[in-house]
């Protein structure tokens, strides 16, 4: 049998980490529990698909096991990916598939039988894909086969496709049972759940969130990015599914929490000079930023929410106001920045500077030893300070002998420099 790929299944060749979508990071795992309940584990197949069963044997299961699992029919092969008291929680967010009112059960850790088998399958897989695309298309059905998953026993495939509308695929079903004698589920699936079995890259750089925690997809409308002041350029706000992003949803709330004080911006403002119109917000800031009519965007005026509905209610009234900003406001609408450079980080060239003022130091003091000695220290010699400074407070007359002195010094060099000549 040829190798098989299985890192949609979430088997890895690393040791570390778990390469399966929608990994849960187990931070009870080192947490007793109070009471011992149900043992239920999270055992996860292809892609995003999870499922919840319950541990009847008493089987001592670890994460990252193949176990074999009550299927619909005969049995089916996954990974368990959790256990312990979070998995009670993620049955919060997932959907839990239930037999007859109970949980599904686990049979047994998986034999090499089992495992063959269900290698065997998944290399099945694509070819199968590809040629239910063509049979759709024979049928010419407003369909797409997004993706195709054996069960473990191989009994059994489902069939995830992407359509518009309600489709009539009871003729596909007959032709797929026949050419591939297999039972066939059919499930529908939107543009969300593909991207996010596909996977991908986000533009933040980071894997899709779709793929990666996101379980339950809420609708995003054109209002979200209305309230975030973003422009509604349809190729920045879709993101790989071809739907609005999902990400902006994220901080919609707080935006709109922000925005309950505001008043209308589609309201110019008039002054005793000029009519102001508005071009965007500051919302977190409390600035709406106008310009005059007539003029471009470069003579952005800034004034905060308070004074906008305080020119409004004067126009209200028919007055009009002589400036647009006042001092009162002025210092709140130009506020400095709260970073500020404390140590010098952001300089690149903030460790040359310090040595290069201590290697000056260094050659001036080789060039200069008493340089930087205090005056008032006392030479080598014990003179007293205060001798020296009453010599240096003293008449011309007392530092004459000195220059004689330096004078006679040199007469006398002269002379026996040329009597040596002589």
């Amino acid at each position: 049998m040829k190798e098989v790929n299985t890192t949609d299944r979430g088997i890895c060749q690393t040791k570390v980490g778990n390469c399966g979508k929608l990994q849960v990071t187990d931070w009870l795992g080192d947490v007793q529990p109070a009471y011992k309940g149900e043992d239920i584990v999270e055992v996860r197949f292809k892609n995003t698909r999870k499922d919840y069963y319950k541990n009847v044997n008493n089987l001592k299961l670890k994460v990252g096991e193949l176990v074999a699992v009550e299927g619909n029919p005969g049995h089916d092969i996954g990974i368990i990916s959790l256990k312990g008291e979070l998995v009670f929680e993620q049955m919060k967010r997932h959907k839990v598939t239930l037999n007859n009112g109970e949980y599904r059960k686990v049979y047994r850790h998986a034999k090499p039988v089992d495992i063959d088998k269900w290698k065997e399958a998944i290399s099945l897989e694509h070819e199968t894909m590809i040629k239910s695309r063509q049979i759709v298309k024979d049928l010419r059905l407003d369909m797409k086969i997004g993706d195709v998953e054996y069960q473990g026993d191989r009994t059994k495939a489902i069939f995830y496709y992407i359509a518009d509308g309600r489709v009539d695929f009871r003729q596909l079903i007959k032709v797929l049972a026949e050419t591939f004698r297999i039972r066939i589920e059919m499930k529908q699936i939107g543009a969300r759940q593909e991207a996010g079995r596909i996977g991908g890259i986000g533009p933040c750089g980071r894997s899709l969130c779709c793929s990666t925690w996101m379980s339950n997809f809420v609708s995003v409308t054109t209002n979200a990015a209305r309230h975030q002041e973003i422009s509604l350029n349809p190729q920045k706000l879709a993101g790989q599914c071809g739907k609005l992003k999902c990400c902006l949803n994220f901080e919609v709330d707080a935006y709109i929490d922000a925005q309950k004080d505001f008043p209308p911006n589609h309201i110019p403002l008039e002054t005793e000079h000029k009519t102001y119109s508005f071009l965007k917000a500051d919302i977190f800031g409390g600035i709406y930023w106008y310009a005059p009519r007539g003029e471009g965007p470069g003579t952005l005026v800034g004034v905060p929410v308070k004074r906008v509905k305080e020119v409004l209610r004067l126009n209200r009234n028919g007055k009009k106001p002589e400036k647009l900003v006042i001092e009162k406001y002025d210092a709140g609408a130009q506020k400095e920045d709260t970073f500020h450079n404390v140590v010098g980080q952001e300089d690149l060239d903030r460790f040359d500077r310090a040595k290069k003022s201590t290697r000056s130091k260094k050659r001036s003091n080789r060039r200069n030893p008493n340089r930087g000695r205090n005056q008032n220290q006392p030479s080598a010699q014990g003179q007293n300070p205060d001798r020296r400074q009453d010599n240096s407070q003293g008449t011309g007359q007392n530092r004459k002998p000195n220059q004689n002195r330096g004078g006679n010094q040199n007469r006398r060099s002269n002379q026996n420099r040329s009597q040596n000549r002589d």
